[in-house]
């Protein structure tokens, strides 16, 4: 008898993934990855198209499914599927139609500064944290609540949408599994705690929508999917090869990714490596308020009567997708893979810093209106120097998150686990422990955010092939990069980085009355 099976559908920024694990070993069977492809129509504005996204979603999961047909695995022995996703990206969509009413606003978008701006100048004492106490986050244009705005004040079609009643609303994860459940035939509207608490419309206490949130952004209650666990069967697939297979598992991918670094026990914690970089601790079954600028965020609820616990995040926009911007703008990389070779021939920034605050700053500053800079250039600067201040920046800003969260609980970590995309870069490993001063531990499956979905699903009721319980976790083997510099360099160069970061602050205040970019 094979072992059962369990699928994760990983629908990430830059791309979409789906991956089939061994519920009893974890092992990764096999799976299949598109790039999905990101919009910037203005200036400072990210979009994706709903339906690429569900493509790419459709093409991965049959790809894979040819892939264990070659390997004369049967996928019938696939017994769950779990969904993990970007974030904070905000979609409306017809209920009738099933057509979405605009593309997805990826969540690095910044076409909401002004709205934010507005509505932190309306708040008693201009406070940004002002809603922290129900959601545990900023106003920033981060989050969902803000996008949801600008479609409804913006786009007509969903203006019409949500007078008619016709419209939903959702996060990547609903539109997801309301496409797979049936769409306009019977879909399912649904969100876990996880994705919902970064909304801004969820109150983070009593675990659901908050009607006063709801009228502070002056969004109808209706729209909203259902909040349900993490771990539950929220319905089951409808087409392709595995229709009839239950979606049980869904997690925001940073929690996902908690889960697949199996932090479960209070004071743990990982840093996951994609577009953005984000710092995750769990604090347990209580939330636990920052005053170093990380946010308090549901981390999980694994099944419905389970308890939630909650984690605190340090959130990094610009990671890979610094990478990524030197690949496709600047053309100084042909692959994400070169930045390694080009910085390893440097071995140095030779004292140029680079800031990619392309959509501000997030934690711990909070501050949209920072924009990129490159500082200390000289006519030494060459294109390696700067591949390698791409990837310190990387590991300054790690830094700064794990400063805060380490002045947040008076515990310092010892060492740091790591996962995403960017790990595979062992000098930016290297770098990262160099600059922390801590061991970094990195584990040889890094898909640690699809595991996690696939974890959450196998675990569910009604599923039950995926033991959570810890002397059933599997060993995990890992590679561990030990700090190899003074910690006094390191200083030195941490320092240096804060100066830059101080230099980016202030750049695009408020809306020029005249915007450049409607040309």
């Amino acid at each position: 008898m094979m072992d059962p099976l369990v699928a994760a559908i990983d629908q990430g920024t830059s791309s979409t993934r789906f991956l089939v694990f061994n519920a009893k070993t974890a092992e990764l069977m096999s799976h299949h990855q598109v790039e999905v492809n990101q919009s910037f129509p203005k200036e400072g504005w990210v979009e994706e198209d709903p339906k690429e996204i569900m493509q790419s979603v459709y093409e991965c999961m049959e790809r894979t499914c040819e892939k264990l047909c070659q390997l004369s695995i049967n996928i019938s022995n696939i017994k769950a599927v779990g969904v993990t996703n970007q974030r904070e990206t905000t979609l409306v969509w017809d209920k009738e139609t099933g057509e979405p009413l605009y593309n997805a606003i990826v969540w690095l978008d910044l076409r909401t500064q002004s709205t934010v701006e507005g509505l932190i100048n309306k708040a008693p004492g201009q406070n940004k944290n002002h809603l922290k106490h129900k959601t545990g986050l900023p106003i920033s244009t981060y989050f969902s609540a803000v996008k949801l705005r600008w479609l409804i004040d913006n786009v007509d079609e969903v203006r019409q949408a949500v007078q008619d009643e016709r419209a939903m609303f959702g996060t990547v994860d609903s539109w997801i599994i309301w496409c797979l459940t049936g769409g306009k035939n019977g879909g399912v509207h649904c969100t876990d705690v996880s994705n919902a608490s970064r909304t801004m419309l969820f109150n983070i206490h009593s675990m659901d929508w908050d009607p006063e949130l709801c009228r502070y952004f002056d969004v109808p209650m209706e729209i909203l999917p259902k909040v349900r666990s993490s771990s539950e069967i929220y319905g089951w697939m409808k087409s392709s090869s595995l229709a009839g297979v239950p979606i049980s598992g869904c997690l925001g991918d940073q929690s996902a990714a908690l889960v697949g670094q199996m932090c479960f026990q209070e004071g743990q914690a990982k840093n996951t490596y994609g577009t953005g970089c984000f710092l995750l601790r769990n604090t347990g079954t209580k939330p636990v308020m920052s005053d170093h600028g990380l946010l308090t965020t549901v981390a999980y609820k694994l099944g419905k009567d389970d308890p939630a616990c909650y984690a605190l995040e340090g959130s990094v926009a610009i990671a890979g997708a610094v990478v990524r911007w030197l690949k496709d703008n600047m053309g100084i990389v042909q692959s994400s893979s070169e930045i390694e070779k080009l910085a390893a021939a440097a071995g140095t920034s030779y004292g140029c810093y680079f800031v990619p605050a392309f959509s501000g700053l997030y934690a711990p500053y909070w501050e949209p209106s920072a924009r990129g800079i490159i500082c200390g250039l000289t006519q030494f600067t060459n294109r390696n120097h700067l591949a390698f201040a791409a990837l310190e920046a990387v590991c300054f800003q790690t830094r700064e998150i794990l400063d805060a969260m380490n002045q947040d609980s008076g515990v310092p970590l010892t060492q740091l686990q790591v996962d995403g995309g960017m790990t595979s870069n062992r000098l930016l490993m290297q770098l990262q422990a160099d600059i922390l001063c801590i061991p970094v531990v990195r584990p040889s499956m890094s898909e640690t955010t699809a595991l996690g979905a696939a974890m959450a699903a196998g675990a569910a009721e009604g599923v039950g092939v995926w033991n959570l319980s810890p002397s059933h976790l599997p060993h995990v083997t890992s590679e561990k990069y030990q700090p190899q510099i003074n910690s006094d360099e390191s200083e030195f160069r941490f320092a240096r980085w804060k100066k830059a970061v101080q230099r980016s602050m202030n750049w695009e205040t408020t809306e020029p009355c005249c915007n450049a970019n409607d040309h």
